[in-house]
């Protein structure tokens, strides 16, 4: 059985890696109003970009549960709740962010070869520029490898989902 290691350094069975429930209604919503990936695959796609820390950054400037990049958040980032504040570090507007920016990364890869959900995951990992280069799924080893993990992320999570 495969491991994930947590930020404390314990070891916990991937198996037992759960959606936080607190979520579940903010990925079934996103993927109901933009129709573009799955709650799972959202889901999973979380997972990948902070494993659900809300108050992740990255050393690139990347923030919240979905590691939005400063310039598109301030493209696509929208107030999910309401409060009048879209903020990124807040799931109830990063994950509805997400499924708008996917909505418009779907439209800017359509015409591309290949299987759509993996073309929009490449574009939001690598960059839709580098997507439509590419003529699909870029040959970067990040990018493959973050397809590839949002996808087993997300058959773990369709039960839950």
């Amino acid at each position: 059985m495969a491991t994930v290691l947590t930020g404390c350094g314990a070891a916990t069975p991937r198996s037992s890696v759960r959606v936080p429930s607190d979520l579940i209604p903010l990925f079934q919503e996103a993927a109901t109003v933009y129709g573009v990936l799955t709650a799972a695959q959202l889901a999973g796609q979380a997972r990948v970009e902070s494993k659900f820390n809300r108050l992740a950054v990255s050393a690139a400037g990347a923030r919240g549960l979905m590691q939005f990049l400063p310039e598109t958040w301030k493209q696509f980032g929208i107030d999910g709740n309401a409060d009048g504040m879209a903020n990124p570090l807040d799931p109830a507007d990063a994950i509805p962010s997400a499924a708008h920016y996917e909505a418009h990364l779907a439209d800017v890869v359509q015409k591309l070869p290949g299987d759509r959900v993996s073309l929009i995951l490449a574009a939001y990992n690598a960059g839709p520029q580098a997507v439509r280069d590419a003529g699909g799924v870029p040959d970067f080893g990040e990018t493959r490898a973050y397809v590839a993990k949002v996808h087993s992320w997300a058959s773990r999570f369709n039960d839950q989902l």
